[in-house]
């Protein structure tokens, strides 16, 4: 008996400028405060973070997070500083921001660059369980985990002959699910850069996305089939051999997004360009239909809100924000209950904003379980520390160039400069896919011969 409600149309957020880049990802992320929205904007690359107080129209002059020189393509809130967002671009490089306490008037320039990646980076995540771990995956074929407080890579993750296409962590932060254009799941232990598991997975050519359901040590992926037709797969962490459930959902060419909530064991799916969420639930390694919401207007992203911010007296077990056309659109699912007391069997213990290691803990190789909280009196944001890098600050020595003759010449040697730039840096990043890829076939082989 889970009912899903869209808010009022004042309490959503209208005259949003949503990116226009073909890029698959879900657009929006959220968290109690904020949510960040890839944003349309000229000059470079650009998101927004918006206050989830400012319902209505949202201000043309809404200062954006600039720095990128490319599309935008993906963000993430920290789970333990509700006012640190990393970014991920078209132009290779991973962006840090702190979030003002008051919205300005002024754009908002990153405090850390993270810029060792050879091609775009098309995914961004925190780690859940370490503070200041987060994890970056580029269409150069790896991942990269970054120690973001010192500004520093701790570690190259390689293994993917193809485009990544979604990447997600599991319960206890040590292991990661990818999808890959190559139409295979793997399981990687990211500190080691070792596959601990790989399989086929969906076999059409269209997106796929993975997301681990909750501590159960199961995997649920979307895609598509060689017919075309959306697929629901479940799967066993422990073995990839062959889904454990095979659902065939109907034959729409959307791509599925898929969210779990570990507490209440439901999996909601979201089709892009899709009016509907479906949703389910999971229980001993079986799937069964509760409902959907459904919707006149067709959905370009999503993201569910961090289980600690919800309503509990409403009886509010999940919350999304629906990214169409020019509108964020909050959803609400409660399940009605007559009496006005806490429901213990609606909120059990859910994961609250206290890290559980440091980062230099984790690198360590030490591994600890999420630090869970009581909604019962409601949850309180603890107080934070400003998140500041300790990374040194590089100061490169001025190039003074010589006096040119006019506006005209100065533009043309700058174009000049950069596009031979730009062309030096693609037969780099091409080269060093060569490489990869030569290395993985180099590793199959030797495999093989052992074997």
């Amino acid at each position: 008996h889970v009912y899903g409600t869209a808010a009022r149309r004042e309490s959503g957020y209208d005259n949003v400028k949503v990116s226009s880049n073909a890029w698959d990802s879900n657009l929006i992320k959220v968290n109690p405060l904020y949510f960040s929205l890839n944003w349309n904007a000229s000059g470079g690359g650009a998101f927004a973070v918006i206050p989830l107080s400012l319902t209505g129209k949202i201000p043309d002059a809404l200062p954006l997070y600039r720095g990128h020189t490319a599309p935008v393509l993906d963000t993430d809130f920290s789970p333990f500083n509700d006012r640190l967002v990393a970014s991920g671009s078209e132009d290779s490089k991973v962006f840090l921001f702190t979030v003002p306490e008051e919205i300005g008037e002024e754009d908002i320039e990153p405090v850390v660059r993270l810029t060792s990646h050879g091609r775009k980076v098309g995914q961004v995540l925190f780690n859940p369980i370490a503070e200041n771990v987060l994890l970056s995956a580029s269409a150069d074929l790896t991942m990269k985990l970054w120690d973001v407080e010192k500004g520093t890579e701790k570690q190259e993750i390689t293994g993917h002959l193809e485009i990544i296409q979604s990447v997600a962590w599991n319960y206890n932060g040590n292991l990661i699910a990818t999808t890959c254009r190559d139409k295979n799941l793997r399981i990687f232990d990211v500190r080691s850069n070792k596959i601990v598991l790989h399989g086929d997975s969906h076999q059409g050519v269209k997106g796929s996305r993975a997301v681990w359901m909750g501590d159960t040590n199961r995997i649920a992926t979307t895609g598509f089939s060689k017919m075309s037709d959306r697929q629901l797969n479940i799967w066993d962490g422990a073995n990839l051999d062959k889904p454990l459930r095979n659902i065939n959902l109907d034959t729409s060419s959307g791509v599925i997004m898929p969210f779990y909530d570990g507490d209440s064991n439901m999996l909601y799916l979201a089709g892009k360009g899709d009016g509907n969420i479906r949703y389910y639930e999971y229980e001993n390694d079986e799937v069964f239909t509760l409902s959907e919401f459904s919707s006149n207007a067709p959905q370009r992203g999503m993201a569910f809100m961090p289980k600690r911010a919800l309503n509990v007296n409403e009886c509010e077990i999940a919350r999304a924000y629906k990214v169409s056309n020019g509108y964020v659109e909050p959803i609400s699912f409660t399940v009605p209950r007559k009496s006005d007391s806490f429901q213990a069997d609606l909120f059990p213990d859910c994961v609250g904003d206290e890290p559980s290691l440091t980062a230099d803990a984790w690198f360590d190789g030490e591994n600890a379980e999420p630090k869970l909280i009581s909604l019962e009196k409601g949850f309180t944001v603890s107080a934070k520390k400003d998140f500041v890098s300790s990374a040194a600050s590089q100061v490169a020595e001025e190039y003074v160039a010589p006096p040119l003759k006019s506006d005209k010449d100065y533009q043309e040697a700058y174009h000049k400069l950069r596009q031979e730039n730009d062309e030096l840096k693609n037969q780099l990043a091409q080269k060093d896919v060569k490489i990869r890829l030569l290395e993985v076939q180099l590793e199959q082989l030797t495999t093989g011969q052992q074997q």
